[in-house]
């Protein structure tokens, strides 16, 4: 059986033109050269290079083995090539599912972030319902998922990514716009758009219900840029996530904290029992960072 050693410094005395040039640049004695190619030529059984010639001249043999050799190092620099792009980038997109909130800022630029740190990597990113974002972290459709909590769902490693108080938006110039905050009792009787069912309208309808009230839901909308859209149409005023709602600041609404306070939490889902890949937990660092720039917010 060849030794892989012994074919490094074949290679070696081949690139530099002779054993003594060879052991010189690698720091070795030229005799350990010497019988490393002695050895390799016996276990060939050809000779590799003419004797009697201060620099390496190899045989025909030589030549043709040479060939080979170099052609299996390609190889092998290819299969370490592809070692260190599986170890560094996973081996396929890395699969987000995420919640519209955080969908248009701060998942993207968490995404240019892993990207300029990993430029061959690829990120497949999905805007799908709550309900969906669980199921597929579940069933490992996805590698990391940022949802609204949702209870039932088994395979799912979940943590508390970002907790915010929900605000009221209006459009400028509203009379309520002058009060620093709104409370639920400055919203009785005025139109109001709903959001989608979900924990969030429903945590809405619970504050007017433990204040006594009945909230005047004249339309709905299921996303908070399309909800603050229709409020700064001036057709209602809506309870939101702060967190698009700030993003949208070409719209002309005001927010104002509030009352009593409504928190909306974002989870951070992963797969259960899967070890942790590399980039996803690169990317739940970056994802980290942006959340602790965020104004307001606390987990």
């Amino acid at each position: 059986m060849m030794n892989p050693a012994h074919l490094d410094l074949f290679r070696a005395v081949l690139r530099h033109g002779g054993m003594t040039r060879a052991a010189a640049a690698l720091g070795i004695g030229q005799p350990h050269v010497s019988r490393a190619i002695a050895q390799l030529e016996t276990d060939l059984g050809f000779p590799l290079f003419l004797r009697g010639h201060g620099s390496a001249l190899p045989t025909r043999e030589g030549e043709a083995f040479a060939r080979e050799v170099e052609r299996t190092w390609a190889g092998l620099d290819h299969l370490r090539t592809a070692a260190r792009q599986i170890r560094e980038t996973g081996t396929g997109p890395l699969r987000v599912a995420c919640q519209p909130a955080l969908a248009g800022r701060l998942l993207p630029r968490a995404v240019r972030s892993l990207l300029a740190e990993y430029p061959g990597a690829r990120v497949a990113v999905h805007v799908p319902s709550p309900d969906t974002i669980w199921s597929w972290v579940a069933s490992g459709r996805c590698d990391l998922g940022l949802a609204r909590p949702r209870t039932g769902f088994a395979g799912v490693d979940a943590e508390i990514f970002l907790r915010v108080d929900a605000v009221c938006a209006l459009p400028r110039g509203h009379a309520l716009a002058r009060k620093r905050t709104i409370t639920v009792q400055d919203l009785a009787g005025e139109a109001l758009i709903a959001g989608a069912s979900g924990t969030v309208q429903q945590a809405v309808e619970e504050r007017f219900a433990q204040a006594g009230l009945a909230p005047r839901f004249v339309h709905m909308a299921q996303y908070t840029a399309a909800r603050c859209g229709l409020v700064a149409e001036r057709l209602g005023l809506a309870v939101v996530d702060p967190v698009p709602a700030r993003a949208l600041g070409g719209l002309p609404i005001v927010l104002r904290p509030f009352q009593p306070s409504l928190p909306i939490a974002t989870m951070l889902l992963r797969p259960a029992g899967r070890p942790p890949e590399q980039l996803a937990e690169r990317l739940i660092d970056l994802l980290k960072a942006e959340r602790d720039a965020l104004p307001g917010h606390a987990f």
